[in-house]
């Protein structure tokens, strides 16, 4: 894993073959633009979609909304941990300031609908993973976040609508520090040929 060049752009195989999230803690300016995250969007969107329904949104917080939403995730801290001292209270307003661009991923299925609720709800796991794909191909860096705060009924309800949950907090931008590569599982670990079932 030493000298690989993660994010490599020069190629998309390459891109896939080396991309690392970022931690987004970690992120900092430049993040992307307006127009380069309206593009990440719209690149995000093209994804599998079974029924075409776009079962999912965006909702992005604005640079000017942070201190409001640490703000809130205090406030809430306290509904997940009764208990939280001054240091986790700081620890969730953290968490809103992190990384330049922030955008919490939500999934939305249409209950009742024909296609079944786990496929809607693997299409946006989809979108988020498309999102980072962009994001990196355009020289930025990525985090996928959920933790307390996606999890939390007075969170859900502040960016939510019936029947929506919160898939994850994306954050984007520059990776201060070089990336470092993870260890990766073996193929051989997790791929199998099929074996035909003998007969009853």
């Amino acid at each position: 894993m030493r000298g690989m060049t993660l994010n490599d752009t020069s190629s998309a195989l390459s891109l896939l073959e080396t991309r690392r999230s970022g931690k987004p803690r970690e992120l900092v300016a430049p993040g992307p633009s307006p127009d380069q995250l309206e593009r990440i969007l719209t690149i995000a969107m093209r994804t599998p979609d079974h029924g075409k329904i776009a079962p999912w949104r965006f909702v992005v917080v604005e640079a000017d909304q942070r201190e409001q939403l640490a703000n809130f995730l205090s406030r809430a801290l306290p509904e997940h941990d009764p208990e939280a001292g001054p240091a986790h209270h700081q620890k969730a307003r953290d968490f809103a300031h992190q990384a330049p661009a922030l955008i919490v991923l939500i999934s939305s299925p249409i209950q009742g609908h024909k296609i079944p609720l786990w496929e809607q709800e693997l299409s946006c796991g989809a979108v988020a993973m498309n999102l980072l794909h962009a994001a990196h191909a355009l020289g930025f860096a990525g985090g996928w976040l959920t933790g307390w705060q996606a999890y939390s009924p007075m969170v859900t309800r502040a960016f939510c609508s019936d029947g929506e949950r919160i898939a994850g907090f994306i954050f984007l931008g520059t990776p201060r520090n070089p990336l470092e590569e993870r260890p990766r599982p073996l193929l051989s670990d997790h791929a199998s040929n099929w074996q035909p079932p003998e007969r009853d």
